[in-house]
C-alpha cells in the first residue's frame, strides 16, 4: 500500500513509519520540518503540509490508501495556536477525502470534550467529530502521555532530578496519569489501520501512577534522591517559568497543569500498551534525562 504519515522524521510518526517500511509499504511523509534529519536514508519522500494550498495538499495525497495523522501542537506559541492546529487538521482531513484516501488513523487525546475549557481537549474533540462526519474510514486513538527515547515529560522529569536538589510537585501530587510506550502506540496504530471497521479507542499503558509515584520511580531508576517539595500549583508553575528562562523553553503551561490535576490523563478502558515504564527506565537509566528536551527547539526553532 501507499501510506502517508505526518511527521515521519519526528517522534510518534517515526516509529509508525519504521513498522510500515518493515512491512514493505511505500511511505511518504507530510512535515512542517523538511530539513529535519532523515532516519530512513531516503526511503521516505517528504512533502510540505501546504495547509495554505489545499489543492497542492490534495495532489500530494492522491494514490494514498491510509493516512496516519499525528500532527498537533502541544501549546500555542506565536502564530501556532491550537485553533490553527484544528483548522489545519480539518484542511488535511478534507484534502484526504478529495484525494480518495480510504482510511485515516488519527492521534487524539484521552478524555476529549467539546465542552472542555482546555483548548487541547476541546480541539481534539472537534477533530474527532470532523473525522466521524467525513467520508473516511477511521481509527481514532486516544493516548495519554507517550514515553520513549525522544519524549519530553519523562525525560525532563529525569533532567530536573539530575540537576536540582529538590523537585517541586504541583499540589499534593496525588493526581494520576497512565503513560504508554511510544513503540506500543505505534504497534497499536498499525493494527488499527488494518481493520475494516470504524474504531475509537483509548491507547494507554499498563501502569497508573500518581504523579508523585511516577517521579519517585524515575528518581529510583536513574539513581537520584527523590527530594520532593509539594508546592501550590501557581507557585510550581512560576518556578517552571523561571527554569524555562534558563533552558529557553516552555517547561509547563497552565492548561497542562489543569489537565493533569483533573485526572484527564487516565483511562477507564483496559490498557492496550504492554511496556511498563520501570522496565524502560531500567534499560535507559544511563541516558534518560542527560540532556534537556526542548519543545521550542524541536518544533519551532530552525536548526
Amino acid at each position: 500500500m501507499k501510506i502517508a504519515v505526518t511527521g515521519s522524521f519526528s517522534y510518534t510518526g517515526k516509529y509508525i513509519t519504521q513498522r510500515l517500511l518493515a512491512r514493505g509499504d511505500e511511505v511518504i511523509t507530510l512535515t512542517g520540518h523538511p530539513d529535519n534529519p532523515d532516519p530512513f536514508d531516503g526511503q521516505v519522500k517528504a512533502y510540505p503540509f501546504n495547509f495554505e494550498n489545499p489543492e497542492k495538499l490534495t495532489k500530494t495525497l492522491e494514490g494514498v490508501d491510509i493516512l496516519f495523522n499525528t500532527y498537533w501542537v502541544r501549546f500555542s506559541h506565536g502564530d501556532n495556536t491550537h485553533n490553527l492546529a484544528v483548522n489545519n487538521t480539518k484542511t488535511l482531513i478534507h484534502a484526504a477525502e478529495r484525494a480518495g484516501v480510504k482510511r485515516i488513523v488519527h492521534t487524539s487525546i484521552s478524555n476529549p470534550s467539546l465542552e472542555s475549557d482546555l483548548p487541547y481537549f476541546s480541539g481534539k474533540a472537534e477533530l474527532e467529530k470532523t473525522i466521524m462526519q467525513s467520508s473516511l474510514e477511521y481509527a481514532i486513538l486516544r493516548p495519554t502521555v507517550l514515553f520513549g527515547d525522544e519524549d519530553i515529560l519523562v525525560n525532563n522529569i529525569a533532567w530536573l532530578l539530575r540537576h536540582f536538589p529538590v523537585f517541586g510537585l504541583l499540589g499534593d501530587g496525588r493526581y494520576s496519569l497512565q503513560p504508554i510506550f511510544v513503540e506500543d502506540y505505534a504497534d497499536l496504530a498499525i493494527e488499527m489501520a488494518m481493520r475494516d471497521e470504524n474504531i475509537i479507542t483509548d491507547a494507554v499503558g499498563p501502569d497508573i501512577f500518581t504523579f508523585e509515584e511516577m517521579v519517585k520511580v524515575v528518581a529510583k531508576e536513574i539513581g537520584r534522591p527523590a527530594r520532593l517539595m509539594k508546592m501550590p500549583p501557581k507557585l510550581a508553575l512560576w518556578a517552571s517559568q523561571i527554569i524555562g528562562l534558563f533552558v529557553g523553553d516552555v517547561v509547563l503551561t497552565q492548561d497542562e497543569v489543569d489537565g493533569l490535576m483533573r485526572g484527564l490523563l487516565v483511562s477507564q478502558d483496559n490498557p492496550l500498551g504492554k511496556t511498563h515504564l520501570v522496565d524502560w527506565l531500567r534499560e535507559k537509566k544511563n541516558s534518560v534525562g542527560m540532556k534537556y528536551a526542548s519543545e521550542l527547539k524541536k518544533h519551532y526553532q530552525k536548526k
